[in-house]
């Protein structure tokens, strides 16, 4: 008995070492037998099939795909030439050698100056948006489109103090961008930036909204960026900040850069503030905007605290023209401006832009701090005098 047992427990164990032996090297010869961890082997050929699909299909498209396929068709490349100041030919040394190697043959006049920026196509009529300063001074302005036409652009009008520009193309079948909510865009946001960065061509970049409100920057007089991390260039200029769904909601207009090349800080204009300059820009040939006649400044929290304010936000108004709008008001220098219309300031960019929106010859009431009195003083808006960037 002992020993058909020695026998039969030998022949297990050969039996046994028999299958390790070939599940490990022929794995086939077992059908498809599990691996000793419990998975599923693959075939032979160590291909596995993971849900390929059929010739032909095409992988989904990603949210930012489409954004940038429905919006790149519409932004498009500035071309603004200056011609450069006649120069005289008649030199009273034009004979002298030397001054013909340094100044070159009489007559010869320098090459004109050339700018190159983007712009965005937002209206089926052929109008476009742009920056002021890629524009400006300039006497004849191309524009060349993604799908290769090429027109001569009509100049309605800029707008130096918000940086914006106007122009007008006629062509058929031209694409447009859809005008995005502002309101609804927020810190965090996806966004990209397409324009014409160093004349190499359309080229699109993403990002997020960096910050929102954006002021103080000397980059123009009504300034309310939208900072974001999107790479912007010199040649984007003009062209467009778009969201996720391929709304327009910024016209991209300068960087914060050290070496003149991108560093992950770009301010574009509100499409908002660029709707309100171009819709009057097209219907008046001008903008109008709203002017009380005050020079403000930020309001400290020392001044605020040094003089017993109640309030710790405001704008500080440090001058009042006199028998201009706030004067006849009732205003004084030394009072702090808290509301317009309702709207509460904290900065002087915030009362600028709540200022200019308002209507000539409408009347305003403007909620102002004084000392320790608090008043509201109704002020018949007068039409902001033009003046330089």
């Amino acid at each position: 008995m002992r020993r058909t047992w020695l026998i039969f427990s030998q022949a297990v164990t050969v039996a046994v070492a028999v299958l390790f032996v070939v599940g490990t090297f022929k794995p086939q010869w077992l059908g498809g037998a599990p691996d000793v961890l419990g998975m599923a082997r693959p075939p032979a050929s160590g291909v596995v099939t993971v849900g390929v699909s059929s010739p032909g299909a095409s992988a989904p498209l990603q949210p930012l795909t489409v954004a940038a396929k429905r919006a790149a068709p519409a932004v498009v490349s500035v071309t603004a030439s200056k011609a450069p100041p006649r120069r005289s030919a008649q030199q009273p040394h034009s004979q002298d050698p030397w001054f013909r190697f340094f100044f070159g043959q009489p007559g010869q006049q320098p090459e004109p100056q050339v700018g190159l920026g983007s712009g965005v196509i937002v209206s089926a009529d052929g109008y476009l948006l742009t920056n002021h300063h890629v524009v400006e001074g300039a006497d004849q302005v191309s524009v060349r489109l993604a799908d290769g036409r090429q027109a001569e652009a009509q100049l309605i009008g800029t707008d130096p103090e918000s940086d914006i520009a106007v122009l007008k193309i006629t062509l058929d079948n031209l694409p447009s961008l859809t005008l995005g909510a502002i309101e609804q865009l927020q810190v965090g946001d996806a966004v990209l930036a397409i324009g014409n960065p160093f004349n190499v061509g359309q080229t699109v970049t993403s990002g997020i909204v960096s910050a929102l409100g954006r002021s103080g920057l000397g980059l123009s007089t009504f300034e309310n960026f939208i900072q974001t991390d999107a790479a912007i260039n010199p040649g984007n200029s003009g062209g467009a900040l778009v969201d996720a769904a391929g709304n327009l909601v910024g016209i991209n207009s300068a960087i914060y850069s050290q070496s003149g090349g991108s560093m992950g800080i770009g301010f574009a204009i509100p499409i908002d503030l660029a709707q309100h300059v171009m819709d009057g820009l097209v219907r008046d040939g001008q903008v109008t905007r709203g002017w009380i006649g005050v020079q403000p400044r930020d309001l400290d929290p020392e001044f605020a605290q040094s003089f017993n304010l109640p309030v710790s936000q405001g704008v500080l108004i440090t001058g009042v023209l006199q028998n201009g709008p706030a004067s006849q008001a009732g205003m004084r220098p030394g009072d702090v401006v808290v509301t317009i219309a309702g709207r509460p300031v904290r900065s002087t960019s915030q009362l600028l832009l709540a200022v200019s929106e308002l209507k000539p010859q409408s009347q305003a009431q403007i909620g102002v701090q004084r000392g320790s009195e608090t008043l509201q003083l109704m002020v018949t808006v007068a039409q902001r005098p033009k003046s330089p960037r």
